[in-house]
């Protein structure tokens, strides 16, 4: 009997040290790295799919779908007394899925799509005016789902959704107000990717074709006029122990942001909505997770930076659609308390 009380007291040893082993370890695994904090809400009505830009530490935010109807209302955010203002209304059509950069003082908004018609019209905002004028439209297929950024005084749209998935890449000069279309992205057709820019070179990433979260990083560099491929997002490398981690990057509708020389993805889905945050630093092609988004977990969210600091707002979970805004630092610890 005594050798019966013995032998489950050992088990039982042995199963609580193995719960505190593998407790312990969770705590070493957890991320710390970033901390958030909500700011003052978008004053406009909730939605996703909407676009930004920024204009001299001022954020700009506007169109998107709000589960009803397509919007062209805009709004600029002031940072520093965290509020917001109504800014005139976008002229073209009201529409979700466009893109949206800045260029020398100047917010520039294209594509996008109204609910019956993919869209290929282009406008420039001037801020010291409050008004939109109408430019070139774009030279490509009219398209929604696509990315836009600028380099270098130039912007540039590409990949998308016309009816098919698009690989193909345009750059717009607004001194002369023309498009010309530039090498192809390497790798799969997609839409809804990512992208940021990081000294000079842009760098888009993921998106959705043929059913795949596409699991590539390409960098531009408009000196040259090429694309290269960077390292696989996910862990697709056997001999190197760098990516093991990296199983959590691919996605579709997140959002991308630069911040002190680093690029940022979040949120976005893959079937399911994603919270967490990647950073990736260009110098050494590697990324590294940071502390999960602290708002509800949503997809086709809108993120921008100003100054030191990351942000997002609006988008959706599933028929549920977001107002709020997050502040986030990436150089502080992680604090559950603020």
């Amino acid at each position: 009997m005594k050798t019966e009380k013995s032998i489950l007291v050992y088990l039982l040893f042995i199963v609580l040290a193995t719960f505190v082993s593998c407790s312990d370890d969770d705590d070493d695994d957890e991320i710390t790295d970033g901390d958030w904090w909500e700011m003052s809400d978008f004053d406009g009505v909730p939605r996703s799919d909407a676009v930004s830009f920024v204009i001299n530490d001022v954020a700009y935010i506007g169109l998107g779908y709000d589960g009803d109807d397509r919007l062209n209302d805009f709004w600029k955010y002031d940072l520093e007394n965290n509020y917001w203002q109504k800014i005139a209304t976008f002229p073209g059509e009201a529409r979700n899925g466009a893109v949206a950069f800045s260029i020398n003082g100047y917010g520039y908004v294209g594509t996008g799509y109204d609910g019956e018609d993919e869209l290929n019209d282009f406008w420039q905002y001037n801020p010291i005016t409050d008004t939109w004028t109408q430019k070139t439209d774009f030279m490509g297929s009219a398209r929604y789902g696509a990315v836009g950024f600028s380099v270098d005084g130039k912007g540039y749209i590409g990949t998308g959704y016309d009816g098919n998935y698009l690989k193909d890449f345009y750059a717009y000069t607004p001194e002369t107000d023309t498009w010309e279309q530039i090498i192809s992205i390497g790798g799969s057709k997609r839409r809804d990717a990512a992208c940021f820019v990081i000294d000079g070179k842009a760098y888009v990433l993921s998106g959705l074709d043929n059913g795949v979260y596409e699991d590539d990083l390409w960098e531009y560099d408009p000196s040259t006029g090429y694309w290269t491929e960077k390292r696989a997002i996910s862990d697709d490398d056997d001999d190197n122990s760098y990516d093991d981690e990296y199983t959590s990057i691919a996605r579709i509708n997140g959002v991308g942001f630069t911040l002190n020389g680093y690029g940022y993805i979040a949120t976005g889905s893959t079937g399911s909505m994603i919270s967490n945050i990647w950073e990736y630093d260009p110098q050494q092609d590697l990324w590294a997770e940071k502390t999960s988004f602290e708002g509800t977990t949503r997809t086709e969210a809108v993120g921008f930076a100003l100054g030191s600091y990351g942000f997002i707002t609006t988008g959706r979970s599933s028929t549920y659609y977001f107002d709020d805004i997050w502040e986030f630092d990436p150089e502080k610890e992680y604090d559950e308390d603020n």
